[in-house]
């Protein structure tokens, strides 16, 4: 019976596994989920209030706004994803989660010349063979809808001319139309 107790106590510590420590902070707040699709919406709410105190304590922490910019994400409020992700990789720019989500977003975004750039970053930062992977498929990824055709439109050209030659064929129309 002794030997049955001792096994179900290694096997329960197996399986419940407390949250990393963090070097200054002491402990992330735990994830309330594992199927990121089926979370209820209040309770997705409770845990970015959580996370949004936690980042008012911490401010400089690029684990908690990484954090908070993936349930930005989740509850599909993408500007404050960004905001949040923005400044986890301004306060650490050597973060690699920071950085590999700030380039998953873009790349959800379609925006996919910043998101292959974000994942090239995090694909230097990269500290194990795990990272790595998860780099370099993000980055497969990206790259493979780059050349399958997927549109990368960089609003960078003015559009002066071709709003001129727009109003000049809508007048012209209108002045047609009361011509005749």
């Amino acid at each position: 019976m002794a030997d049955q107790s001792n096994t179900l106590i290694r096997t329960s510590a197996a399986v419940v596994q407390p949250p990393q420590p963090l070097p200054s902070l002491g402990l992330l707040p735990a994830l309330p989920w594992r199927d990121p699709h089926n979370v209820p919406a209040l309770e997705l709410q409770a845990h970015i209030m959580r996370l949004e105190q936690a980042c008012l304590e911490h401010p400089q922490s690029a684990d908690l706004r990484t954090c908070l910019g993936m349930a930005y994400a989740m509850n599909y409020d993408v500007y404050k994803s960004m905001g949040a992700l923005e400044d986890a990789t301004a306060i650490n720019p050597t973060h690699f989660w920071a950085q590999l989500k700030y380039g998953e977003l873009h790349y959800r975004l379609r925006a996919l010349p910043k998101a292959e750039a974000q994942t090239v970053k995090a694909l230097e930062l990269a500290e194990n063979s795990f990272q790595f992977s998860v780099a370099r498929r993000q980055l497969q990824e990206i790259r493979k809808l780059s050349h399958d055709g997927a549109r990368n439109v960089s609003w960078d050209k003015p559009l002066t001319k071709p709003a001129l030659a727009l109003s000049a064929m809508v007048l012209a129309t209108f002045v047609l139309m009361l011509w005749k």
